[in-house]
Order: C-alpha cells, then sequence, then structure tokens
C-alpha cells in the first residue's frame, strides 16, 4: 500500500512555540488525513523532524508498505538521504529514530519540495504552533507594561 504525506515543522522564535504537521493525500480508497501536534518550546529543526516521526507514525499505522515524504526542509531530507551530517547531539537522537523507523518500510524515499508546494502541511505545523502558543501561555515575547 502506498503512502504519499508532506510534512512541515514550525517554531515561533526558534527555539519557541511550535507545532508539526502532516498532510497525508489520499491513497488506493482511503481518503486524505491531517495531523498537527503541538511540541511546546521547541527548535523549528526539532518540529521539522517531529512531523517526519508523526509521518512514519501513520504510515506504519495504515499498514504502507511504500512511503514518499515531501518536505520543504532541505536540510532534514539531506541528513535523511546522507548527503548532510547531523552535528546537533539532540538531532542526532531524532534522525536515528527516524531511519530505524524509514527502514522498517520496505520502499521508503523523501524528497524536497518548494514551499508553495508544502501549504497544507505549513498550515497545520501552524496550527500544532498556535495550540503550544496557547499552552504555554501565549509568552512568544515579554508581556507588555500595565
Amino acid at each position: 500500500m502506498k503512502f504519499r504525506a508532506h510534512i512541515d515543522g514550525a517554531a515561533r522564535g526558534n527555539p519557541g512555540p511550535a507545532g508539526a504537521g502532516v498532510y497525508v493525500h489520499a491513497e488506493e480508497g482511503i481518503p486524505a488525513e491531517e495531523h498537527f501536534e503541538a511540541l511546546g518550546r521547541q527548535t523549528n529543526n526539532v518540529a521539522e523532524y517531529s512531523a517526519l516521526l508523526l509521518a512514519l507514525d501513520r504510515a506504519k499505522a495504515r499498514g504502507a508498505t511504500e512511503v514518499m515524504i515531501e518536505s520543504d526542509s532541505l536540510l532534514l531530507v539531506e541528513q535523511m538521504r546522507g548527503r548532510y551530517r547531523v552535528k546537533a547531539p539532540h538531532l542526532q537522537v531524532l534522525f536515528a529514530d527516524a531511519l530505524r523507523r524509514a527502514k522498517a518500510f520496505p520502499s521508503f524515499s523523501i524528497r524536497h519540495v518548494r514551499r508553495e508546494q508544502n501549504v497544507d502541511a505549513d498550515r497545520l505545523a501552524n496550527l500544532g504552533a498556535d495550540e503550544s502558543e496557547r499552552r504555554l501561555g501565549g509568552l512568544t515575547s515579554p508581556p507588555p507594561p500595565t
């Protein structure tokens, strides 16, 4: 079974209120799905990896055998392809988890797309960041003086 998804991560302030978004395309009679996750206070790169992990979870839940991920994060795509090194220790953990999960599928591919081709996933990532902002009390910057 095929699984194709656009993913995105968002962090306001980097680090700041963050979210992950996954737009799963309709395949083989299964309707499209939209997923987002509030991540609390995180960096953009953590949010991007969180979106990938969320997509891989959805692919596994669907019983996918062929997984295609599309992302506007060149860093994430090239790291997953083995072309860029993962230097940050906290990202190495997420990378290793993503790589392990991706290898569990008979077919896995990831490709870079332009931002304007990723609008659904971007919208969902921002919903996650909105939820993180609410949970954090809306404090992305100091409150105005009273």
